[in-house]
């Protein structure tokens, strides 16, 4: 079996370590705890990992978030790989920092990443995997906050978030995403 797994961020060292990045960041410590790296691809950098006799092909698109689609869609067609089997990882300011929320499908939630992905595809079927970066910023300053660099104080927490993301998504590939959304959520 293989499955889809991607994780949006904006490439380049001025979004590196932003809350914007936590699909890409979730993907990097996912390879480091593999011994795995990515390579510089089509619309995005991949990484390949089995894991329990399943195939894992982890995506970090190169489109921008907003533009996430055609990656996710060019991936899916070159590995064949349904969209049933596909999970997207993708910040949420309607989530505390440090809380995961898987979901089975969906809409975008307001985030321009999976609204761009759910138009290209012509479906919200398909998991995705929320990760809580909070709300903590002045009205009007939603971009500067997603864009910003994570705090010191969340800097400490996030290698356990990171952790528990990697675990929600080898359970989403070994137990399906109904039994990972009642073990996890």
């Amino acid at each position: 079996m293989k499955y889809l797994i991607t994780g949006l961020g904006n490439i380049g060292d001025q979004y590196r370590n932003t809350r914007h990045n936590a699909g890409f960041q979730v993907l990097d410590r996912l390879a480091d705890a593999s011994g795995i790296t990515f390579e510089d691809k089509r619309y995005g950098f991949v990484a390949r990992m089995k894991y329990k006799s399943r195939w894992l092909v982890l995506l970090k698109p190169s489109t921008f978030v907003n533009l996430s689609g055609r990656a996710v869609n060019y991936w899916l067609k070159k590995e064949k790989i349904a969209p049933r089997k596909l999970l997207v990882i993708a910040d949420d300011i309607a989530l505390p920092f440090g809380k995961l929320r898987l979901r089975a499908h969906g809409g975008h939630g307001g985030h321009n990443g999976l609204e761009n992905i759910i138009t290209i595809l012509g479906t919200p079927d398909f998991a995705r995997l929320r990760i809580g970066i909070g709300n903590d910023f002045p009205q009007g300053r939603q971009v500067d906050y997603v864009l910003g660099k994570w705090s010191e104080e969340e800097s400490e927490h996030l290698p356990e978030m990171l952790d528990r993301a990697g675990d929600i998504i080898k359970s989403f590939t070994t137990l399906g995403v109904e039994r990972t959304m009642n073990i996890h959520n």
